[in-house]
């Protein structure tokens, strides 16, 4: 029976647990019965070191290239606009008072 908490692998172990199969000739059935893991589960880490190589498993707060990219642009499109809405109001104010 399952214990409802997910264990969490580590970007290491992972790599790790696929050289196993990929480099080092084990079974997905031998692999994942000696690490204690599901092999669905080393199948789907095979499947996305394949797919995504070097940014594969970004885990919790790291972000691809472009995830990062993305974050960047948007918090600079936010202070613009920011500093555009301060600029406005200052050449309101300024425009009133030279009357």
């Amino acid at each position: 029976m399952a214990s409802g908490v997910n264990k969490q692998y580590t970007e290491e172990f992972k790599r790790e647990a696929v050289a196993l199969v990929t480099d080092q000739g084990y079974t997905l059935v031998g692999a994942s019965r000696n690490l204690g893991i599901n092999r669905d589960m080393l199948r789907r880490w095979k499947r996305e070191l394949a797919k995504q190589g070097a940014v594969a498993f970004p885990g919790k707060g790291h972000q691809t290239p472009e995830q990062a990219e993305l974050h960047r642009l948007r918090a600079e499109n936010r202070r613009l606009q920011m500093e555009r809405d301060i600029l406005k109001k200052a050449t309101a104010f300024f425009a009133n008072e030279s009357r």
